[in-house]
Formats: C-alpha cells, sequence, structure tokens
C-alpha cells in the first residue's frame, strides 16, 4: 500500500515538472491541481517535495534551477547564483527590452505608487506620456484611479511586474534612500506614502 502512495506521489510530481517547465507565468496552486487532476493537498505535497529534491536536501544535488512561489503561484527559475551565465549565454550583448527612459520612469512609479504622470514628468524632468504609454500596453503599469479634484490618472505596478522582478510584493524592493547623496534631505521632503 505504501509503494502505491509514494507512486501517485511520484506521478503528481512527474506531471507537474511537465506543467511548470512550460508556463511562463507563475500557476496558482488550484491551477497546477487542475492541470494535473490532483487534489490541491496533494499538490502542495509535491511542489514541497520538488522545492527540497531542487534544492539538494533530499540527498541530491542541489539543481541549476529552483522551484519558487512568485506573485501568488508557483514556477521554475533559474537560480540567482546562475543568472550572469545564463545573461551571457542567452545574449548579454542583446539590447535591453526596455529602454532606459521606461526603466527610470517604471522605477519611479514602483517607489511612489500611487502616482500621476505629471508627477513622474516632474520627478524624471521629461516628458514621459510616450513611456508611459509603452509601460501601461506592457502590462508592467495600471490606472489604478482618477484624481477627485484634477482627474489626473493615477498610476500604480501590476503583478506582472513582480513575476518580472521575481518577487511576491513592493516590500521586497531595495530601499534606495541610502544609495542616494544627502539622503537625509530627500527623506525629509518625501512625499508620506512613497517607499524610501
Amino acid at each position: 500500500m505504501a509503494a502505491d502512495v509514494s507512486d501517485v506521489a511520484s506521478d503528481v510530481a512527474r506531471r507537474l515538472e511537465a506543467i511548470l517547465l512550460i508556463v511562463e507565468e507563475p500557476q496558482s496552486l488550484v491551477s497546477l491541481a487542475a492541470a494535473v487532476s490532483a487534489p490541491v493537498p496533494a499538490v502542495r505535497q509535491a511542489l514541497e517535495s520538488l522545492v527540497d529534491d531542487y534544492d539538494g536536501r533530499s540527498g541530491g544535488p542541489m539543481r541549476g534551477f529552483e522551484l519558487r512561489e512568485v506573485g501568488g503561484g508557483w514556477r521554475l527559475y533559474v537560480r540567482e547564483e546562475l543568472d550572469d551565465l545564463v545573461s551571457e549565454f542567452v545574449g548579454g550583448q542583446a539590447p535591453s527590452r526596455l529602454s532606459q527612459a521606461a526603466l527610470e520612469t517604471l522605477a519611479v512609479i514602483a517607489y511612489k505608487q500611487p502616482v500621476t504622470r505629471s508627477q513622474v514628468a516632474s520627478i524624471r524632468a521629461v516628458n514621459v506620456d510616450s513611456v508611459v504609454r509603452t509601460l501601461v500596453a506592457r502590462g508592467l503599469i495600471t490606472e489604478l484611479f482618477a484624481d477627485a479634484e484634477t482627474g489626473a490618472i493615477n498610476y500604480g505596478t501590476t503583478d506582472a511586474l513582480l513575476t518580472h522582478l521575481g518577487i511576491n510584493s513592493l516590500d521586497e524592493l531595495p530601499h534606495i534612500s541610502p544609495l542616494l547623496d544627502g539622503a537625509d534631505e530627500v527623506g525629509d521632503g518625501a512625499e508620506e506614502g512613497g517607499r524610501r
């Protein structure tokens, strides 16, 4: 009987691996359970077993990839210490997918949200209209609400950004104030609610 339970658990883990190898977005427990036709508790146990296996806690070697829960779902990722190797292999010389202007605008929105387009333009000292449209089109930011007094749209980041960054929440973003010259003055004058 114990062999049968072990065989079923191994089969669930194998089917999960097949699904996890092809997904581009993190998958919830329920989604994975439906995909492999197994109960959620069995899927949860199989995922924990796979994490232990990939991390080398099951007696085997630590793998070059890991299984992480990110953005409310599970997905395979390259281990952080191998990021540079993979980047070089994939083509470290290839241009980044977002322009420098888009990355700077995205950073301002991530740290200051909710924030209006004019506030971002004021911080960056350039017009950001086209960059904001690009970020919205790529699903990295979204319109949160319109200001009651001015009608200005306030923007914030999406779960897709968390997924791309490999983090669960904005609280995991690094604090930037220690990296800034005159951080004390910046911190004293910063708006309440922005990340520092």
